[in-house]
């Protein structure tokens, strides 16, 4: 049996996991949703919001939050793997600010519900810091303030000087920050738990340890099923909500990449250590880095930092030994001293990782085919943990053909671009890691941001 307290520290914080009861056998329900991570389960509950007495059920391969809903960083923000100068530049203005109000809206959503539901996720609504470490990075924040401004996006962000962002947080080399009041952190796991056992106390039904294995559209008169070592689960409407593990499904290898994102953590700093830091108000953390890196300090006292690098693997694979990458997690230790010098000698507890579902163009996809009775959302590129609920109430209100108020969101499409077949995939994606790597570290060595954008920027340009 899984080690399921091994995966992460919220899962070995949030105690042991006993996994409910697999799938009995042959079973016939309205909505079948694969996975029971954040945006099953979000889909799941809206629907029985809309309509109890609803037959759902949510199959689960291993146990509620296995997947990246109980590995991430704990970040809830209102974000997408597409920037909001992404967004402006493919979908245009009204879009852009569109969306960017829906994500907003969104993380209050989540602790609302956390509020009103008794989920106790540690929901902290601390706002975010994108901070310039080191001039190159300085450039990178005026351009992300003078967009907001432009799309009249700049209520309760602001740019602080070096001096002001010092006085929230002592991070070395930060020399300003975009502050975004519009984030939050939360305790991943115990938000996933509390959704699953939000969903029973609604009517469904989880079923756990229950891999999935195929996924048949209906067609004609014939519905769609869900087929499992256990049985066949046959439904009026099927919703994929499996994040980077849907690549493993027959038919859908291309539609994301699983690409590895590690985090460490340290043991909790004593008072004294944290009087030198700061941070009293509990911001999400990250710098400018193309590279990506996200910090936040958890409700117990401990530091936590995260960061892509990991090798991307050939053929989408996804394997439990992928979740350790010792040259990763030891660069990330490295990162989170040169953030904190202060820190002096740290123990780190926990060191984990997993699969993020990367999408050829950084955009996630909500979809719902009445046709086929398939619903579908996947794709959030690491930063689901607000957008899973988004997409819970879309397809809720698809599904239940409500959903007209939606009509016009660029998620809203069939499917994504794909990513090329093997082995041009392999060869791009680990060319482009180590590329973006050389030029943050160019950027940090020349004091100087990039004179232009190379031919690595503009693929990864979002």
């Amino acid at each position: 049996m899984t080690d399921y307290g091994d995966l992460s520290f919220w899962m070995d914080e949030a105690g042991p996991i006993q996994p409910r009861a697999a799938l009995p056998g042959d079973r016939d329900v309205d909505v079948a949703v694969l996975g029971a991570g954040f945006t099953g389960l979000w889909t799941a509950t809206e629907l029985l919001r809309r309509r109890p007495g609803l037959q759902v059920a949510v199959i689960e391969a291993e146990a509620a939050g296995f997947g990246g809903s109980g590995r991430n960083g704990s970040w809830c923000v209102a974000g997408l793997g597409q920037t909001v100068g992404g967004l402006a530049r493919r979908f245009g203005d009204d879009t852009a600010r569109r969306v960017t109000r829906l994500l907003r809206d969104t993380v209050d959503e989540v602790g609302r519900v956390c509020a009103e539901e008794g989920v106790d996720a540690d929901f902290h609504k601390g706002g975010v810091l994108r901070v310039a470490r080191g001039r190159h990075q300085l450039p990178a924040v005026k351009a992300a303030w003078d967009l907001r401004v432009r799309l009249g996006l700049s209520d309760g962000c602001a740019v602080l000087g070096a001096d002001e962002l010092q006085a929230r947080v002592r991070v070395q080399q930060g020399l300003g920050a975009l502050a975004d009041a519009h984030g939050a952190t939360v305790h991943p796991v115990r938000l996933v738990r509390g959704l699953a056992e939000l969903l029973e106390r609604q009517g469904g039904t989880l079923w756990e340890q229950t891999r999935v294995t195929d996924v048949q559209p209906g067609e004609g008169r014939r519905r769609p099923r869900l087929r499992t070592p256990f049985g066949t689960v046959t439904a009026g409407v099927v919703v994929l909500a499996g994040e980077a593990w849907l690549t493993q499904l027959r038919g859908m290898r291309r539609h994301v990449l699983p690409l590895y994102s590690l985090i460490v953590v340290t043991d909790p700093l004593p008072p004294e250590r944290w009087e030198e830091i700061g941070w009293r108000g509990r911001e999400a953390l990250s710098s400018h880095r193309l590279s990506v890196d996200y910090l936040a300090r958890t409700a117990d006292n401990r530091m936590l930092l995260g960061g892509r690098g990991a090798p991307y693997h050939v053929g989408s694979r996804i394997r439990p030994d992928y979740d350790r990458h010792r040259p990763t997690h030891d660069l990330l230790r490295a990162q989170l001293r040169s953030w904190f010098p202060q820190l002096g000698p740290v123990s780190f507890s926990h060191q984990w990782g997993g699969p993020v579902a990367m999408p050829r163009d950084w955009l996630p996809t909500f979809s719902f085919d009445p046709c086929s009775g398939v619903a579908a959302a996947y794709g959030f590129t690491g930063q689901g943990v607000a957008a899973a609920n988004l997409a819970g109430r879309v397809l809720a209100d698809q599904i239940t053909g409500s959903g007209r108020q939606w009509a016009g969101l660029p998620m809203l499409r069939p499917a994504p671009p794909r990513w090329e077949p093997e082995p041009l995939r392999w060869l791009a994606v680990r060319y482009l890691q180590g590329a973006l790597g050389r030029i943050d570290a160019r950027a940090a060595r020349s004091g100087r941001p990039p004179a232009k954008l190379s031919v690595v920027q503009r693929v990864v340009r979002h």
